[in-house]
């Protein structure tokens, strides 16, 4: 108990830093994936045919293969067909080849949910709004994108806190995120070798995190419920 308490310090302090660069992950991600989600649900949902298949063949892909192997080619692919670091060596590289794979794989999980709530709202609404004279642009703002909100926030708030967790696979690409920081102490990280428990203890970041999430969405499901499907 002693060397647990002795340790304990280094390993919170080192833990913090690990969770800093997966929040970081986790809010650039959230950025890029949500209005990128967006557009490509109205790719996929467009009446020019190649732009349409093109759009979901690229979906069909992403989401059909690891994530964890998308990193990896985002990664070292331009060096090993154009012989370019694209990313540098650095821990920022690594970050940023991070965040543009998962923007680009959780985009597209995302534009099937935007897909899927948009075609969910009763066509006669958006022929009602034009009987009234609206523009397409206010039917979608003020009639669709409403509706469409509250039937997505449930699938939408689990795909977020699964993104939470599957930032661990960023350390694939050893970008140092929260279980890279508790898996080096296995390896000698700040004195500290053959220590097993900080690994574990990565995981009350997670729950803790993932709680907060969960009472943020359900207080958000509240607020919308006076939207009738």
């Amino acid at each position: 108990m002693s060397l647990f308490l002795e340790q304990l310090p280094v390993v919170v302090k080192a833990l913090n830093q690990g969770f800093g660069t997966t929040l970081l992950l986790f809010i650039v991600t959230l950025v890029g994936a949500l209005p990128l989600g967006l557009l490509i649900s109205f790719c996929s949902m467009s009446n020019f045919k190649p732009l349409k298949w093109l759009t979901k063949t690229v979906i069909w892909i992403v989401r059909g293969s690891p994530l964890m192997l998308q990193l990896l080619i985002i990664f070292y692919m331009p060096g090993y067909l154009f012989g370019i670091t694209l990313w540098g060596g650095g821990e920022m590289g690594r970050f940023w080849a991070s965040a543009v794979a998962f923007i680009f794989n959780y985009a597209c999980y995302f534009s099937e949910i935007y897909r899927s709530g948009i075609e969910g709202v009763p066509h006669g609404q958006q022929e009602a709004g034009l009987v009234l004279g609206m523009t397409k642009g206010q039917i979608f703002f003020k009639v669709t994108l409403l509706q469409m909100i509250k039937r997505i926030v449930p699938p939408m708030s689990n795909e977020i806190i699964t993104l939470v967790k599957d930032t661990s696979l960023a350390r694939i690409i050893a970008l140092q995120e929260v279980i890279w920081a508790g898996f080096a102490f296995l390896k000698g990280s700040h004195g500290i070798s053959g220590q097993i428990w900080p690994l574990f203890f990565t995981g009350i970041y997670y729950l803790l995190f993932n709680g907060l999430l969960t009472i943020l969405f359900s207080r958000i499901e509240k607020k919308l419920s006076y939207f009738q499907a």
